[in-house]
């Protein structure tokens, strides 16, 4: 018995020896451990979050069995006198919330025969679609003193849209209409007392009719971004016509950490006057502009920049300007200086700016049908700034250069001789435009400061400095330009003031005889001006809103271009309503 128990020992501890040596035996695990360098700070988007299951599938090996076990209450009586108070019904005071209606229409009338409408509407058929419309109307019978033509004005504005969102891209579609109508009512002062058959000859009305339809794309987590299209078409009761297609289809590739954006622009613009100035016969212009615009976009925790070009490549029609290649930098910067309450910027672009008949109608109404249409070469644009915010104050300092050829300027088309087979425009009464290269400098400021939740208040100073190379003046634009405003809201009542400053503008006058030779022009000066606007109104309810409006209170008859004055004081009051369908 003794020897058979030893024998069992013996196998018991050899079976001890063998698993301590296996064990000892086997390879240990290591973990090495990398530096991980984050060389772009990470901006998070909707589009990097990943959905977490709802019923997510659970591995049967990694459930816990739970041990069975079992339990006994010991109940001891506790000796209390508490005794609960009878709950009372407390009545809350409502705090209700501001409602935001979707849709709204407005309505007016101001003195000088003044109505205006304005209205907007949309809706959805579900949650991943939106169509609306938009309708603006303003007219005025004009009442300017000094005017001894018609100086009444119009201008109606209707648009509509659709919007489809999906998952991997949206995209919208949208049109409208735009009805013009203006008046050449500036007459030259060659012209003195001109007699009542010459003013009863002159019809200076001038219609514009624009069509334009567009829309737009965007892709999200594909190489090519979307695109946008645009096409615009515009009239005139001289038989004008233009049209102007754009595209700029975007592409974005990821290079290591960053992305190189490139954007890719095709416009093509072609039109005809029905005579010049001088001439007879009729004037045409066709352009097709072809860009490509890469850029490399670079961000870090506080600095970010972008590196990038603009090329293109424009061919004109016989009798305008060559075809050509042009090529601009696109160099952006800014800096973070003190956590982003003060940042620093700098900047060196350029671009090639193609003009059209629609622009220059959009910023002077009293153009003439007979005008020569170029491109604008901007060569480059060099500036730096600083903005930031602090102590409920935000401001901008910016500085820059711009260097530009074939620069569009508004001049004055010299005085005709008087006689009843003029046209409309041709009693110094409308304005051509003229090219020049122009260098300007200029500096601005802007400041608003939030002092309450009642009351914020700020403004902004731009002064300009300009160069020419064969112009006399830079024709019509000022060198001094300011605004100040104030916003005050107590309860249902608010109030917006804002003061514009415009400092002096040169322009010319110059009259021409049969044999087409022109006077030497005479400079003129256009005063600067200060105009005042006050615009108030009471929220009735959230729905009813009543305002009115004044403008130009201190009644200045100043000229806004060369020979043509504007109304002097205006008020105009109405109603909005604001509703859901």
């Amino acid at each position: 018995m003794t020897t058979r128990i030893m024998k069992l020992r013996l196998l018991y501890i050899t079976l001890l020896i063998s698993a301590i040596a296996t064990a000892q035996s086997k390879e240990k695990d290591t973990l090495n451990t990398e530096v991980i360098n984050v060389v772009k700070a990470f901006n998070p988007s909707v589009s990097d979050a990943f959905k977490i299951t709802r019923n997510p599938k659970l591995e049967q090996d990694s459930i816990v069995k739970h041990k069975s076990f079992t339990y006994k209450i010991f109940s001891v009586p506790v000796a209390s006198t508490f005794k609960p108070k009878q709950g009372v019904f407390v009545g809350l005071k409502p705090n209700r919330l501001k409602s935001i209606y979707n849709n709204f229409i407005s309505a007016g009338f101001g003195n000088n025969n003044t109505p205006l409408v304005e209205a907007f509407v949309h809706s959805n058929t579900s949650g991943n679609n939106d169509f609306g419309a938009f309708l603006n109307i303003i007219s005025s019978d004009g009442g300017i003193n000094n005017s001894v033509l018609d100086d009444a004005y119009s201008d109606v504005k209707f648009d509509a849209y659709y919007k489809q969102y999906q998952d991997n891209f949206d995209w919208q579609i949208n049109s409208g209409v735009r009805f013009q109508k203006y008046n050449w009512y500036g007459i030259s002062p060659l012209i003195s007392s001109p007699s009542s058959d010459i003013i009863a000859s002159i019809n200076p009305k001038q219609s514009y009719f624009n069509f334009y339809a567009g829309g737009k794309i965007d892709y999200f987590n594909s190489a090519f971004q979307g695109t946008t299209f645009e096409y615009n078409f515009l009239s005139d009761d001289y038989d004008t016509s233009e049209n102007y297609i754009y595209t700029t289809p975007k592409f974005a590739f990821p290079i290591s950490s960053e992305y190189l954006v490139t954007t890719v622009s095709l416009g093509y613009l072609d039109g005809k006057f029905n005579r010049g100035f001088n001439d007879v016969s009729p004037i045409s212009y066709q352009f097709f502009n072809v860009g490509f615009h890469p850029n490399l976009e670079v961000l870090r925790k506080d600095l970010s920049f972008n590196l990038g070009v603009k090329l293109y490549y424009s061919s004109a029609t016989a009798g305008q300007e060559e075809s050509k290649f042009f090529a601009y930098p696109n160099i952006t910067a800014s800096y973070k200086i003190n956590s982003g309450t003060l940042t620093a910027f700098a900047g060196v672009t350029g671009d090639l700016i193609q003009n059209t008949y629609n622009d220059f109608v959009n910023e002077n109404n009293f153009v003439s049908p007979t005008l020569n249409i170029k491109r604008t070469d901007q060569q480059y644009n060099a500036y730096f700034g600083i903005k930031g915010i602090q102590n409920n104050i935000n401001y901008q300092l910016k500085a820059s250069y711009k260097s530009e050829k074939n620069k569009a300027l508004f001049v004055l088309n010299p005085v005709k001789e008087i006689n009843l087979t003029n046209r409309a425009y041709e009693f110094g009464n409308s304005f051509d435009v003229v090219y020049d290269d122009v260098n300007t400098f200029t500096f601005t400021a802007e400041a608003e400061v939030n002092f309450s939740k009642q009351l914020d208040f700020g403004g902004d100073l731009t002064v300009n400095s300009y160069s020419v190379s064969n112009q006399q003046e830079a024709w019509n634009l000022p060198k001094l330009k300011a605004s100040v405003f104030a916003k005050y809201t107590y309860k249902k009542w608010f109030a917006k003031t804002m003061i514009y400053i415009v400092g002096e503008r040169k322009g010319q006058i110059s009259h021409q005889f049969p044999t087409f030779d022109i006077t030497t022009p005479n400079i003129v000066s256009n005063t600067a001006y200060v105009d005042l606007n006050i615009n108030g109104g009471y929220n009735f309810s959230d729905r009813l809103t009543a305002f009115a409006k004044f403008n130009n209170i201190l009644g200045e008859n100043y000229q806004d271009f060369t020979n043509f004055e504007v109304q002097g004081f205006q008020a105009l009051a109405g109603i909005t309503y604001k509703f859901d369908f």
